[in-house]
């Protein structure tokens, strides 16, 4: 039995360990391309390292109990394609036998991401967003996207394109008088950006400028006149000096969560946000073990030795899966509906159907 046992689990393992490997690497590569951005722009690769290792016990969230699900459904499904497990029961070794070490390793995996989910995902993912906004302050020339605006105070920024780690090319910058209108237009083809990072100050120098006022003559009509020169000041680091000192609940661990849904309780102000974030971290946590049970059946039914087929079928069940639980997050403004309860159906669907389906087969 003990051989039996080792050869499913090695399988098991295998596919694991190759599953989580591609999966971690593409969730992280989506998360990284805006940061790589940043790194092309002057922001140090030390950050991007940081920023890598911060967010990487939020994605083994998702990942693993996705692993789970694809190592299940390859491994079983070439073991019921090639009629081992007929024969393993032929020989009087039951279903659960055959699954007692995958389910152990499952619990396992399931107490990992109850713990990153808990405690150390959440303080790790805001101090990987609170690096990358320092880092954009000491380097604010990463700020300016050619085709987006930037905002600094009253003022919009577009430019065309990146010059150097200084030049602007072909700058539009606006002056508003309001949300919604502009009270001077300057366009200029170049610009020079000089920061003085101990003040936070940023001083735009627009050369051969073409302005357009309206502040001097109303809206009706516009004064247009050339400058050869005009500069700009602003303090880029006040709006993130400014930040609310609170910590957001996304980013808090259990302990912190619990005492603000207490404190939150205790003046008389709704908790459902809160309980939201709570029931959601502890179902995506419990996931692993659901993934299993209804995986577990679908690969022995299935039959199939072609690896498409299980990765597919693992694909759109995840998907499923996921969705389900963000459309239940969803409905957070909409407390009646109890969305914060709502969050556990994907598992306990997932976990009846799969115990049943697993009942079922090994009743045959």
């Amino acid at each position: 039995m003990k051989t039996l046992n080792w050869y499913v689990t090695r399988g098991f393992l295998g596919a694991f360990f190759m599953a989580i490997a591609v999966l971690t690497f593409g969730m992280t590569g989506a998360n990284l391309v805006k940061v790589l951005d940043y790194v092309s722009q002057g922001i140090p690769l030390s950050v991007f390292l940081k920023f890598t290792l911060y967010i990487l016990p939020i994605i083994l969230t998702f990942t693993v109990p996705w692993a789970v699900m694809v190592a299940v459904m390859l491994v079983f499904g070439r073991l019921s394609a090639d009629n081992e497990i007929t024969a393993m029961r032929a020989c009087g070794v039951s279903i659960l036998q055959i699954t007692s070490p995958i389910l152990i390793i499952t619990v396992l995996l399931s107490a990992l991401c109850m713990y990153l989910q808990v405690e150390l995902g959440p303080p790790l993912l805001g101090q990987s967003r609170d690096m990358m906004k320092m880092a954009a302050i000491n380097q604010p020339m990463s700020m300016f996207e050619p085709g987006k605006s930037v905002s600094y105070e009253n003022t919009l920024i577009y430019v065309d394109d990146k010059d150097g780690k200084e030049g602007l090319r072909g700058v539009e910058l606006y002056v508003l008088s309001d949300v919604n209108t502009a009270a001077q237009n300057i366009s200029s083809d170049y610009g020079k950006v000089v920061v003085d990072k101990e003040k936070q100050i940023m001083t735009i120098k627009l050369y051969d400028c073409l302005v357009s006022d309206r502040k001097k003559s109303g809206n009706d009509s516009i004064d247009r006149f050339f400058a050869q020169e005009l500069n700009f000041s602003f303090h880029y680091g006040k709006a993130a000096n400014e930040q609310r000192i609170a910590i957001k609940p996304k980013y808090m661990r259990l302990s912190d969560l619990m005492g603000r849904i207490r404190l939150t309780k205790e003046l008389n102000k709704d908790t459902t946000e809160l309980e939201i974030e709570l029931n959601q971290r502890i179902a995506f946590a419990l996931s692993p073990i659901a993934f299993l049970l209804l995986g577990l059946p679908l690969a022995i039914r299935t039959s199939r030795r072609e690896t498409s087929v299980g990765l597919f079928l693992s694909v759109i069940l995840a998907g499923v899966f996921f969705l389900s639980i963000i459309l239940c997050e969803s409905l957070e403004s909409f407390p009646a509906l109890y969305p914060q309860y709502l969050l556990w159906l994907p598992n306990i669907v997932f976990q009846i159907i799969g115990a049943v389906m697993t009942y079922r087969i090994s009743q045959r």
